[in-house]
C-alpha cells in the first residue's frame, strides 16, 4: 500500500498539470495580448506616415490613438462581469474577434474620420482583452509556482514596445502603411485558432447582475481622465474646455466610487483598497508605471530627434531591453516565489532608477554601443519590477474577486500611462524651450530637455525604491 502523500507535498498529478496543462494556455493567453500591444506601438510610429498620406493635420490624426484609448478605458470596467455572464474565454475570444475586423477595417480606410472610427473597434474589441488574461492566468496558475507562470505573462507588456517600431519601420519602408493593420489579420487568426483549442472552459454565472450605475458612470470618469490628459498635454493645463473636463471627470469619478462601495456585484471590486498591501502594491506600481512608461517614450524620441536615427534604427537599438526585461521577468517569477515581492521589487527598481539616472547623462557622442547597454539595465529593471509588483498586487487582493481586480488595474494602468505620456512630453517641450530661450543652440537644447526630463523620472523611480521598502513578503505559495 503506497504511504500517503504529506501536507504540502505536490502530487505527480500537479507537477504533471503545471507542465503539460498550464503552459499551453499561458501561450495562447501570450498571443491574443502579444498581438492588443503590438498594435499600439506600431501605430505610434506610423503617424507620421497616415498625416502624410490623409493630407491631414497632426492633431486630427492623432485622434486615431486618442480615440482607440478612450474606447479601450469604456469596455474594460466591463471584463469582470463579461466573464461572470458569458464565461471568459468567450468574452476572450469574441473581443480577438472583434479586434481583428477593427485591424482590417482600420487598413481599407479612406478618410481620417474612418480611421478614427476603425480604431474605435479596435478599442472596444481590444479593451477586456489584458485583464481578463490576467485573471485567467491567475486562476490556473499552481500557487506555488504563481510568480514563474505570470512571469511569462509580462512577455506581450515589455517585448511590445521594443517589436512594435522595430516592424512598424520595417513594413512602412518596405511595404506601406496598411500592413501596420493587416498583419493583425494572420495574427488574429493564430490568437483565435490557440485561444479555441487552449483556454479552459467555465461555468457562466446565470445571475451575474450587471451594475448600471457603474456602467454609466465609469465612462464618464476614466475616459473622461484620459481626455483631459491628453487634451492638457496638446491644449495646455489653462484650457477652458481642459478645466471643464477635468473638473467633471473629478465628479464623475467620486460618484463612480460612491456607487461602486454600495454594489454587491461592482463593476471594479474598490473593496480590494481594504487590504493594506493591496494598496500599497497598487500606488508603488503607479509610481513605477509613469517613471517607466514616460521613459520609455522618451527614449525613441532622443534617439530620433537628437540622434537622427530612423525608427526602424532606434528600434533594433533597444532590442537588449526586451532581452533583459523577458530575462528578468523569468528570474523575477521565480525569485517572487521563493523570496516574496519586497526584495524583488526592491532590486528591481533601484536598477530602474540606476538605468535612468545613465539615461539622464546621453549625449549627442555616446557610444551606440554604451546607450544599448543602458537600454539593457534599464529592461533588467523592468522585468524584475513591474510584473513581479503585478503578481504582488494580486496576490494581496480577495481571490474570489479576481476577475473584478484585474478590470480595476487595467484601467488604473490605461489612465497613469496616459498620464505618463502628457506629463513626460510636456515636460520635455517645456525645458526644451526653456533652453533655447536662455540661449542655447536647437541641438543642445533638445540634448539637454532630455536629460532634465530623465532626471524627473529617475527621482519618481526613487521615490518608488524606497516606498518598495514597505512592501510584504507575500510569495507565491
Amino acid at each position: 500500500m503506497n504511504a500517503p502523500l504529506q501536507k504540502g507535498t505536490a502530487s505527480p498529478v500537479e507537477s504533471e498539470f503545471s507542465v503539460k496543462a498550464v503552459l499551453p494556455v499561458i501561450f495562447a493567453l501570450i498571443a491574443g495580448m502579444l498581438l492588443l500591444m503590438l498594435d499600439t506601438t506600431i501605430m505610434n510610429v506610423a503617424i507620421p506616415q497616415l498625416q502624410n498620406y490623409f493630407d491631414t493635420s497632426l492633431k486630427t490624426i492623432q485622434w486615431a490613438i486618442t480615440g482607440y484609448t478612450l474606447a479601450l478605458s469604456v469596455v474594460i470596467p466591463l471584463a469582470g462581469w463579461s466573464s461572470d455572464k458569458f464565461t471568459a474565454k468567450r468574452t476572450f475570444l469574441i473581443c480577438l474577434s472583434l479586434f481583428t475586423l477593427g485591424s482590417v477595417l482600420c487598413a481599407i480606410a479612406q478618410s481620417p474620420a474612418q480611421l478614427i472610427l476603425f480604431r474605435i473597434i479596435q478599442g472596444l474589441g481590444g479593451g477586456m482583452v489584458f485583464p481578463i488574461g490576467m485573471a485567467m492566468s491567475f486562476k490556473i496558475a499552481p500557487p506555488d509556482k504563481r510568480g514563474s507562470i505570470m512571469g511569462l505573462l509580462g512577455l506581450p507588456m515589455f517585448v511590445a514596445p521594443i517589436l512594435g517600431p522595430v516592424l512598424s519601420g520595417w513594413l512602412i519602408e518596405f511595404m506601406n502603411w496598411h500592413w501596420i493593420f493587416l498583419i493583425n489579420l494572420p495574427l488574429g487568426i493564430i490568437a483565435l485558432i490557440l485561444g479555441v483549442k487552449y483556454l479552459p472552459a467555465s461555468e457562466k454565472k446565470e445571475n451575474a447582475k450587471l451594475d448600471i450605475g457603474g456602467l454609466l458612470l465609469s465612462p464618464l470618469a476614466f475616459a473622461g481622465l484620459i481626455y483631459t490628459i491628453h487634451r492638457g498635454g496638446t491644449e495646455g493645463w489653462n484650457d477652458m474646455y481642459t478645466i471643464v473636463a477635468l473638473l467633471g471627470s473629478l465628479i464623475a469619478l467620486a460618484l463612480f466610487i460612491i456607487v461602486e462601495l454600495k454594489q454587491q456585484e461592482p463593476l471594479l471590486e474598490l473593496r480590494s483598497f481594504r487590504s493594506i498591501e493591496f494598496t500599497k502594491g497598487i500606488v508603488l506600481s503607479w509610481v513605477n508605471q509613469i517613471a517607466l512608461f514616460g521613459s520609455i517614450l522618451m527614449i525613441p524620441l532622443f534617439l530620433q530627434q537628437v540622434r537622427g536615427f530612423s525608427s526602424f534604427e532606434s528600434g533594433l537599438m533597444v532590442i537588449p531591453q526586451a532581452v533583459m526585461s523577458f530575462t528578468a521577468m523569468i528570474i523575477g517569477g521565480k525569485a517572487f516565489d521563493k523570496y516574496g515581492a519586497r526584495p524583488v521589487v526592491f532590486s528591481g527598481l533601484l536598477i530602474l532608477s540606476t538605468a535612468l539616472y545613465l539615461l539622464s547623462g546621453l549625449r549627442t557622442d555616446t557610444s551606440i554601443y554604451v546607450m544599448m547597454s543602458y537600454f539593457a539595465v534599464l529592461g533588467l529593471g523592468q522585468g524584475l519590477g513591474t510584473m513581479t509588483l503585478n503578481n504582488h498586487i494580486l496576490q494581496s487582493a480577495p481571490k474570489e474577486l479576481i476577475s473584478r481586480v484585474t478590470p480595476l488595474t487595467s484601467t488604473g494602468q490605461q489612465v497613469f500611462v496616459s498620464f505618463a505620456v502628457a506629463i513626460m512630453t510636456s515636460l520635455l517641450s517645456s525645458n526644451i524651450s526653456k533652453n533655447i530661450s536662455l540661449g542655447q543652440d536647437p541641438t543642445s537644447a533638445q540634448m539637454n530637455g532630455f536629460h532634465d526630463t530623465f532626471l524627473v523620472a529617475f527621482a519618481l523611480a526613487l521615490c518608488g525604491v524606497i516606498w518598495s521598502l514597505f512592501l510584504g513578503k507575500s510569495k507565491g505559495k
